[in-house]
């Protein structure tokens, strides 16, 4: 019967489909191949997505590392221009103070000691610099040598509560000392409170009174006031930035030097041009010991 039946569908035609057998053979295959086509299709792409997965993994991981680099040298780019104007700066200034004897050197390091504002510089007795000589940059006054070696300087920084310089207010010419707190701010000392000569924004400089700083070199400016008990609390901005001290200039003698325009009062009677001071009137003064 079964053999009967076959030969039948190998006889039987359709119109559209061809024999019966045909028909019959192609509807039990089609299911298993659409199967098998489905299964094939997605291990290919399965396969063909890992090794792209894997191949964009690692191309990710070189930009990555590109990024890095790129980041490095920008970095490294940025410091050399920043050392080429500061060092653009102190040749400048040094040019326009040719005839002041001074000694640039380069901060090396700075005090680990947190309550004791000092850094150290690479040059020392070698290069002539001595005790109680003052240290500016172009900006203003840093502070002055403590101790020399043979190759290296400690520095008192303007900040340090030992520290102190002799100043004066640029508007009035009333000197009055400016001392450190162990703070990033000075302070202007003695000030009554019935003295109302004293405004914030005021500008102060030095007095020469010291005899380690020339006069008119900027100290900073009156950042705020606020009354005491017998005289004024005066919190006084750095003219120099302190807290990013790379390159300074030692003083080897009190004569006065030419600053920045905004640091100097044109309309002054006692401005360097007019009246120098007396330790520059007298070469043969003697320093502080």
């Amino acid at each position: 019967m079964l053999l009967q039946v076959l030969l039948l569908a190998v006889q039987i035609k359709r119109d559209s489909q061809g024999r019966l057998i045909r028909v019959w053979t192609v509807g039990a295959v089609s299911p298993f191949e659409r199967a098998g086509a489905h299964g094939i299709s997605h291990i290919r792409d399965t396969w063909n997505h890992y090794f792209a997965l894997q191949n964009t993994s690692r191309e990710n991981e070189e930009l990555k590392r590109e990024n890095g680099e790129l980041k490095l040298q920008i970095t490294r780019l940025q410091s050399k221009a920043g050392e080429a104007d500061r060092l653009a700066a102190l040749l400048k200034f040094r040019q326009t103070n040719v005839d002041v004897p001074m000694v640039s050197a380069r901060v090396i390091g700075g005090s680990a000691d947190s309550a004791s504002q000092t850094i150290y510089l690479d040059r020392g007795e070698r290069d002539g610099i001595r005790r109680n000589m003052g240290v500016i940059t172009p900006d203003g006054v840093v502070g002055k040598v403590i101790e020399s070696y043979k190759d290296t300087a400690q520095v008192l920084l303007l900040t340090d509560k030992d520290s102190g310089v002799g100043a004066m207010l640029v508007e009035s010419r009333v000197q009055k000392p400016v001392g450190g707190t162990g703070e990033p701010f000075l302070v202007l000392k003695y000030v009554s409170n019935e003295d109302n000569s004293v405004n914030p924004g005021d500008r102060i400089v030095t007095s020469g009174m010291d005899r380690i700083f020339p006069r008119d070199l900027p100290v900073g400016s009156i950042a705020d006031i606020k009354p005491g008990n017998t005289f004024k609390q005066i919190r006084v901005r750095p003219a120099a930035n302190l807290e990013r001290l790379e390159e300074v200039f030692v003083l080897l003698s009190m004569k006065p030097l030419e600053m920045k325009q905004e640091s100097a009062a044109p309309d002054s009677p006692a401005s360097p041009a007019a009246a120098p001071s007396a330790s520059a009137t007298n070469p043969a003064a003697p320093e502080k010991p």
